[in-house]
This record gives structure tokens, C-alpha cells and sequence, in this order.
């Protein structure tokens, strides 16, 4: 929209009627002075629109060929039957929207405006866009969207200048966003009265039981007013805040709109040439349904053996377990969805833990009173899982690793652990459960292990103790040959002094003479 208005474009704003409820004003004409100060070239209402629809819807209700006429204001109401009860096509009125109407009107006074959608529904900017509308509505802003670029301007509704709308006098057709307000727009259009009965409908839920009833044929000969919105288009999605009432609005409404049609002949002007026909299709798409016994061999495989098992509780989003079946068969849901199942095969995989498990498994509070106990552990602290479940911790073994945990929140892996009162070891991982605030233990039976490297430590030890011994004999026969060769050089050293001495003393003598 800022894009159109900066480049020169001239913009029309169809402002939705439920304006009168939701925006804050003192005069009508000052949400029209605001618009414009934003940079919109013009304002009108929606409901200008509206009174085409009604006289349209007058038009049905007097040729009476219709079985029933749904009205098809509300673009979620039209989706719903296109793709959920596509039977139900004939009986929507083939009738536009006020919002594709106005956009009609409006193009036909200037071809080359761009025309902005104003309102509370998020659905109208999926309407804006179906091909059937091309080229009609140019944009569409909610009521959120404009409040925003009005704070970011610093623009006060308030505070802006009465600007009076111009054109059609819509009157009642201003009631078109209020439950009933279609209904009162024909009724006080009408120049004689119909064969129908009125009433209207609004609320998903509601419509979709209406849509349930009008397929079973329990409902002919009536016009049926259907909005998707609890209350109407004033509690759209797109309206924020618990403070609307919808009440509140309601009845301001009813008490300042007037109550009388539209001027015919100004109507008649504004929409001379116009065809305000729509043709509605069905969109419902065209999924394979599967056998009786596909469904109830889904069934079985989430537990559902006998009627009974479907609990129907909607939980996994769909209204009964038939129906989640037949979505699993289409590939639109999965089989874990279903949230009784799922937990109890989760419990039943926790008991097979508890039963199947080797290894000791505890789970303790902060009492110390044992809150899960696997089967094994009787074979080895002799307590059954029935009679551990009534037992505290320390009754049977040391708790204060566990205590540690608690304490610190910080968790022990790994640590060999042996009770020799039961005659076997283990190796214990003891973890803090924040969320439950438990401790889970799991002991690992390490005994025999222990035992092993028991018997290799003694014998390694046995191996050492040898080697010692081999050390200290050769140590001692080693010994003995040192002595046994000191004594032997001593004597061979003082037996050859002696020679030699006998030598040199020879050698004396012979030498005198």
C-alpha cells in the first residue's frame, strides 16, 4: 500500500462496517479523515457492497428454487463446504461476497484504482487472490495493520477531521458483521414475504454440525446465515484484545445503524451492468478410502482390538479413531499420533526394561524411598521388586553416593562399588532426574570381572615374589665367586711377587761374580 501511495497511484480503501465496533472514534467521518491522511485518495464502506448481496439474496428467496440458500459472505464458510461437504454446493447462494462486490463497484467507476480491502478477516486475503476474483481487490490490510501504520505517522483517530463517506447510505447492511445482520438485511429489504425460514449459524463447530445436518437432510426450505467467527466478523482473527466484546459491540451497533434498506434507486445506479454471480466447486480432494478391513487392521496395529479399545478421544486431532485410521491409510497421519498407545507402549517397553535388564536398576526419591526396582535385583540383595517398592534405600545398601547426587545435582559414572556382605561388585552410574527430581542408578555386575583381575593380580605378585628369589640367589652365587676369585688372585698375586723376587735375587749374585 505504501508502494501504490508513493508512486502516484490512486488507492481506494473498502473499509469493513465492523469498524463502527473495533476502531476508536467520536464521528465515522474521522476514520475516513485519518485514511486519508495516511495517503488513501478515497474511503468507502464495504457495506456499500453489502446491500448489493442483499438485494441479490432477495432476488433467491423470491424465485425460490432453491431447497435451502447458505449465504456466502464468510470465505471460510465457502471453503469449508468446497472441501469438506461438497454436497452441500447447491445450496450456497451463488452470490459474491460484499468485499468482491464493492471491489466490482469500484472498478467500474475507475478501472485504473487500486482498491484496498480493509477488515478484520484473514481469509479475505485468500479470497483476494482465488482466480475467480482476479483483478478485483488489489490488496487487503487488517484492522492491526492500519492501527500500526496510524501509530507510526502519529496520526489520533481522534484528533482527524470528519470527513463524511459519500456515495450509498448502506443503513442496515452496516449490520452485515454481526451475527444475524444478514438475516436483518433481508428481512428489511424484502417487499413481500418468502417461503424460508431464517436463521443463522456461527462458530466452527456449529457450522460444521449444521453442514452434518443439512447432509443428512434434516434441514429444507430455510436461509441460513453461516460465519466461521464465534460471534462474527467483530471477533474475526485479526482482532486483538479480550477487552472487545462482541456483545458490546452488537448491541452499539444495533442501536446506531439504522434499520431501514438501502435507497434502491442510488443502488441500482451504482451496480447497473455488474454481475455479481459466483460459481462454487468443490475442492475436496480425492483421497483413496480403504476397505473395512484395511481400517481395522490400522486399528489393530494401535491396539484397537475390539470397538471398545476406540476411546474416540481426539487427541491425535481427529474426531474418532475411524477417522485417524482412514487419515493413516491416506498418508495424512501417522500411527504414533495416537497418544494412548503411544503411551502405553512406552510403559510397557519401561516395564520390559525393568524386567529383561541384567544390570540393577533403582530409581530413588529424595527420601531415599525406592520408587523403581528391576527384577534382577533380588538375585542379588534378595528382595523381591514387590517388597523393594516398600523399602528405603538404606535398608539394604549405603546411600550416600545417592545423597551426594541429590546434594550437588551432580552425576557419578563409572564407580566401582563392591559389598561384600553380598558377595559382589559392581559399577555404578548414579544420575540426577531434574524434572522429577529422582535419582536413577543402574549397578553393573563387575564380580567377576573383580575376580579375574584378582587372580592375575596374585599371580602377578607370585611372579614377582619368584623373580625377587632367582634375584637374591643369583645375588648370593655371585658373591660367593667374587670371594672365591679374590682369594685365588690374592694368592697367585703374593705366589708370583715371591718368583719374581727369587728371579731378581739370582740375577744379584751372578752378576758379582
Amino acid at each position: 500500500m505504501k508502494n501504490f501511495i508513493r508512486h502516484g497511484e490512486r488507492v481506494v480503501v473498502s473499509i469493513a462496517p465492523s469498524y463502527m465496533g473495533l476502531l476508536k472514534y467520536e464521528t465515522p467521518g474521522q476514520i475516513n479523515g485519518a485514511l486519508q491522511k495516511l495517503g488513501f485518495s478515497e474511503v468507502r464502506e464495504t457495506s456499500e457492497g453489502a446491500a448489493a448481496v442483499t438485494a441479490e439474496y432477495v432476488c433467491l428467496l423470491k424465485q425460490g428454487k432453491m431447497e435451502n440458500i447458505i449465504t456466502t459472505c464468510c470465505p471460510s464458510a465457502n471453503s469449508l463446504i468446497e472441501i469438506y461437504y461438497p454436497d452441500l454446493i447447491p445450496y450456497m447462494a451463488p452470490v459474491v461476497s460484499p468485499m468482491i462486490a464493492h471491489g466490482k463497484m469500484i472498478k467500474k467507476e475507475d478501472p485504473e484504482a487500486k482498491v484496498v480491502f480493509l477488515g478484520p478477516c484473514i481469509a479475505k486475503k485468500q479470497e483476494a487472490i482465488d482466480l475467480r476474483h482476479d483483478g478485483i481487490i488489489d490488496a487487503v490490510l487488517n484492522f492491526n495493520d492500519i492501527s500500526r501504520w496510524l501509530e507510526e505517522e502519529d496520526i489520533v483517530i481522534k484528533d482527524c477531521e470528519d470527513v463524511p463517506f459519500r456515495k450509498l447510505d448502506p443503513k442496515i447492511n452496516r449490520l452485515y458483521p454481526i451475527t444475524s445482520g444478514v438475516v436483518s438485511s433481508v428481512l428489511a429489504t424484502e417487499a413481500e414475504h418468502d417461503g424460508y425460514k431464517k436463521f443463522y449459524v456461527h462458530g466452527s463447530e456449529n457450522c460444521i454440525d449444521l453442514c452434518k445436518s443439512l447432509e443428512r437432510g434434516e434441514i429444507k426450505g430455510c436461509f441460513i446465515e453461516m460465519n466461521m467467527c464465534e460471534g462474527g466478523c467483530i471477533k474475526g482473527p485479526a482482532v486483538t484484545g479480550d477487552e472487545v466484546s462482541r456483545f458490546r459491540v452488537k448491541l452499539d451497533m444495533e442501536e446506531a445503524i439504522e434499520t431501514e434498506a438501502a435507497q434502491k434507486t442510488c443502488l441500482e445506479e451504482m451496480t447497473d451492468g455488474l454481475c455479481f454471480f459466483e460459481e462454487f466447486m468443490s475442492r475436496a480432494p480425492e483421497d483413496p478410502m480403504p476397505t473395512e478391513a484395511e481400517i481395522q487392521e490400522i486399528l489393530k496395529m494401535t491396539g484397537k482390538m475390539r470397538p471398545e479399545d476406540e476411546l474416540n478421544c481426539g487427541a491425535c486431532g481427529y474426531a474418532t479413531c475411524r477417522e485417524k485410521a482412514i487419515a493413516v491409510y491416506q498418508k495424512k497421519a501417522e500411527l504414533n499420533m495416537c497418544i494412548p498407545f503411544m503411551n502405553e507402549k512406552a510403559e510397557s517397553f519401561a516395564n520390559l526394561v525393568m524386567e529383561t535388564s541384567p544390570n540393577i536398576v533403582l530409581i530413588v526419591d529424595r527420601d531415599m524411598k525406592i520408587l523403581e526396582y528391576s527384577a534382577v535385583g533380588e538375585k542379588y540383595f534378595g528382595k523381591t521388586r514387590q517388597e523393594a517398592l516398600q523399602m528405603y534405600l538404606f535398608e539394604f545398601v549405603d546411600p550416600s553416593d545417592f545423597q551426594w547426587v541429590f546434594d550437588s545435582h551432580q552425576n557419578i559414572h563409572g564407580k566401582k562399588v563392591s559389598y561384600p556382605d553380598y558377595h559382589f561388585s559392581t559399577l555404578q552410574n548414579i544420575v540426577y532426574i531434574p524434572k522429577q527430581d529422582v535419582v536413577l542408578a543402574t549397578f553393573i555386575d563387575i564380580t567377576k570381572e573383580e575376580e579375574l583381575a584378582q587372580e592375575d593380580y596374585e599371580k602377578k605378585l607370585e611372579t614377582i615374589d619368584l623373580a625377587q628369589k632367582v634375584i637374591h640367589k643369583q645375588m648370593m652365587v655371585a658373591q660367593e665367586i667374587a670371594g672365591l676369585l679374590g682369594e685365588t688372585t690374592a694368592e697367585t698375586k703374593t705366589t708370583l711377587t715371591k718368583l719374581c723376587r727369587s728371579l731378581l735375587d739370582e740375577g744379584s749374585e751372578s752378576g758379582g761374580l
